[in-house]
């Protein structure tokens, strides 16, 4: 096989890339919201057959939300599964957008060209990456260079409610030797990497009653017991004064780093001052007995991400409310069991309650955190094929999100994961005025060539 034909093939046909990558910006696959639904299936429909123009025979799977793509190509060697997602974050606000989201442009900045769009880095400019590498791979040599599946999914955005049935369902057909994952960034935007560990995630909403009705704090106040004053204790007592959480049983679990793994880290030089000030912030604010990276990557967290209660309205209105209101998550690393947590939170809660107040509590995601073994040497092989890549020596790293499907693919599979991507910190996942850098797209594609190529 010639790898360097591979790659001219990659540079010659970047502007055709960016035109079927554009067409596929350009369908509005928002999965949370339901007047998008049709979109969803138009994205799906367009990735059936951009895969079957490349020679890979593929399906549009139904579920009962939005539909699964998966694609079959043959040959020798492993078995590779490769994931991404087609569906998209809602554009709102959409007036903070300087042009129509879902109209992409190649635009260019004082950073460089970069892709402009809703998508673009979330994550279908990452997944055509992937498709674009093999289309030249087939372009030069007449077949891919191994067996390998495409799994894309629909409901990446929304909670990805049919995932898990789905791969239940289908874990011998989808089931491979390693599964490749596209939906990261890179190290500080400049250093290449694979991602290790990512921390999973629990998210529990809490409803404190006192009264029966909102009270005149004139004639209650001082003697009726007030929600919010009840959740405002409860929330300060969640951390001690070094950022610990005490959440009984918490820490069970959490593993501490290795060695090796400790030196590479600091071996990054992390600014952690630089990464505060980009959001005006100066101190790191977790475990103060922990370096800056481990707080982001490998430590577990709990945030408060909502709380309300009361009048929140212009103006004043001098009321005891009846109820408080926080949504509070949890971020998991190791072996940490969320559903412990989560019941350990519960009765920890419940045990602080004064006379007159009840608990509610309504439960929503919960997943546990995804560990993977970088010694495998396959890790290696792609590692090398990235830094020849980029220039700059790649790195094992973590990630301070979640991405289920690697957990998923771990324990309903039984595959172990690759997770490289190259998206850049500036790129503004989620919010207005998205993008991927015209670079990390290039140099995207001939980067999954050389690691096809280094694993097969």
């Amino acid at each position: 096989m010639s790898l360097t034909a591979v790659l001219s093939r990659i540079d010659a046909d970047v502007p055709q890339a960016l035109d079927r990558l554009f067409e596929l910006l350009r369908i509005p696959s928002i999965s949370t919201d339901p007047a998008f639904r049709t979109a969803c299936d138009r994205a799906a429909d367009w990735l059936v057959k951009d895969l079957e123009s490349i020679g890979i025979a593929a399906e549009k799977r139904v579920t009962p939300g939005h539909p699964m793509v998966v694609g079959h190509a043959d040959g020798s060697g492993p078995h590779l599964l490769f994931y991404g997602h087609y569906d998209v974050q809602p554009v709102d606000p959409l007036e903070l957008w300087d042009n129509d989201p879902f109209d992409p442009k190649l635009e260019d900045t004082a950073k460089g060209r970069v892709l402009r769009g809703r998508g673009t880095a979330d994550d279908k400019g990452q997944l055509m990456t992937f498709i674009e590498a093999c289309r030249a791979w087939k372009a030069e040599q007449g077949t891919l260079p191994c067996k390998i599946t495409i799994f894309l999914e629909g409901e990446e955005e929304s909670g990805s409610p049919s995932l898990v049935p789905f791969m239940e369902a289908h874990k011998d057909e989808l089931r491979a030797d390693l599964a490749l994952i596209c939906d990261t960034a890179m190290f500080e935007s400049k250093t290449p990497a694979i991602v290790t560990m990512l921390r999973g995630m629990l998210q529990e909403e809490i409803t404190i009653t006192g009264p029966d009705k909102d009270l005149h704090s004139g004639y209650y106040g001082g003697i009726a017991i007030n929600p919010i004053r009840v959740l405002s204790q409860i929330i300060a007592t969640l951390h001690d004064e070094t950022g610990r959480v005490t959440i009984p049983g918490f820490y069970d679990g959490v593993p501490e780093l290795s060695d090796q793994m400790q030196a590479q880290w600091d071996a990054l030089g992390f600014d952690h001052a630089a990464f505060l000030r980009d959001v005006d912030l100066s101190v790191p604010a977790g475990e103060q007995d922990r370096t800056p990276l481990e707080m982001t990557w490998s430590r577990p967290t709990c945030e408060v991400n909502g709380i309300w209660g009361g009048y929140t309205g212009e103006g004043f209105k001098t009321v005891l409310p009846a109820q408080a209101h926080a949504k509070i998550s949890f971020r998991l690393v190791g072996d940490q069991d969320p559903l412990k947590i989560r019941e350990a939170l519960r009765g920890m809660i419940t045990k602080m309650l004064p006379a007159d107040c009840s608990v509610a509590f309504t439960a929503h995601g919960a997943s546990k955190a995804c560990v993977i073994d970088a010694d495998d040497p396959r890790f290696e092989k792609a590692l090398q094929a990235l830094s020849e890549e980029w220039q700059v020596p790649a790195a094992y790293i973590g990630g301070g999100g979640s991405i289920p499907v690697a957990g998923y693919f771990q324990d309903i599979l039984g595959t172990t994961p690759l997770l490289i991507g190259f998206g850049k910190d500036d790129d503004a996942l989620h919010s207005p005025n998205e993008k991927y850098d015209l670079e990390s797209f290039h140099k995207g594609m001939r980067s999954w060539a050389r690691i096809l190529a280094a694993l097969t």
